[in-house]
């Protein structure tokens, strides 16, 4: 795939690496920016990493348009003649899935609905060709996703299936976006999971909720210690379907500090993943599927 590149104004490039969002074109856009930071050239100011696209902003002054573009080029096509591999984190989430809050906030926001006689996972369900609502939670917490990039609001994860494409589950967002999502809720939009870090307005169909924080700025737990964000880019993450009694446990876990999440380190290989997606996620660590 071949990069364009777009400036805007005098302090801004924009490089679009595939007009839709696919693991090869992420695993590009994160490895340019990886070494865009480990190389500090000097003049570029920020660095935005995107599902697939970036953005620069840099002094004019200090490195040149032309510069920066050559310099690109060749990052690029160095990058493209790597091995696709990333030495990462797998996740396990756990998410109590069609809970009591989801459902509530759901109901009250049915007028933005495209189907306001069924909840979000019945309707989900439905347009994906599940015959029932657990045949669908099966399917969302029986593969892997991809955290393609951090933001929107601080610490929320995109996530992206691992699947092999026409296997994705995908469902509009709103017809019009709600006043109200509860926090840590396990939304979908598009072919895109996220998990809301914050409470606050949005349009993507829910699934269930975490009790685990992601996003804490007091750090009050181990697991957030190094950083008030939890996910990065390229973080795998697994759904882990639990019971109330199970959520209730946790968030008195997380009330007294000790609440911790299972997280296993990865060397993700793309190739191997793109050849066989399936087996490949099987062998992720933690996995039920695991030998």
């Amino acid at each position: 795939m071949s990069i364009r590149y777009t400036f805007g104004g005098d302090e801004f490039l924009f490089a679009e690496i595939s007009e839709s969002m696919s693991l090869p074109a992420c695993f590009t856009g994160m490895a340019i920016t990886e070494r865009l930071r480990q190389q500090r050239w000097p003049g570029i100011l920020e660095i935005c990493p995107a599902n697939a696209s970036f953005q620069l902003r840099f002094d004019p002054d200090i490195l040149p348009a032309e510069q920066l573009l050559q310099g690109l080029r060749q990052l690029e096509q160095s990058v493209q003649d790597s091995p696709p591999l990333l030495d990462t984190r797998l996740l396990e989430i756990p998410v109590w899935y069609n809970d009591p809050w989801t459902r509530e906030v759901g109901a009250r926001f049915r007028q933005r609905h495209q189907d306001p006689q069924s909840t979000d996972l019945e309707y989900a369900a439905r347009i994906n060709g599940f015959d029932s609502v657990d045949a669908f939670i099966a399917a969302h917490s029986g593969s892997p996703w991809f955290v393609s990039m951090v933001g929107f609001v601080a610490g929320l994860p995109f996530l992206y299936q691992m699947v092999e494409r026409d296997q994705q589950l995908q469902v509009p967002k709103y017809l019009s976006p709600r006043t109200a999502t509860p926090r840590q809720t396990i939304g979908h939009g598009g072919c895109f999971a996220c998990i809301y870090s914050v409470e606050g307005a949005g349009g993507y169909q829910m699934f269930g909720i975490t009790p685990a924080p992601i996003y804490d700025p007091q750090q009050s737990l181990p697991y957030l210690a190094d950083s008030m964000v939890l996910f990065r880019p390229g973080d795998i993450v697994r759904f882990k379907p639990i019971t109330q009694q199970q959520y209730a446990a946790a968030i008195q876990a997380v009330a007294a500090g000790s609440f911790q999440l299972d997280i296993f380190p990865v060397r993700f290989d793309l190739a191997d993943f793109l050849a066989n997606p399936q087996a490949y996620a099987q062998s992720l660590p933690g996995s039920r599927h695991a030998h």
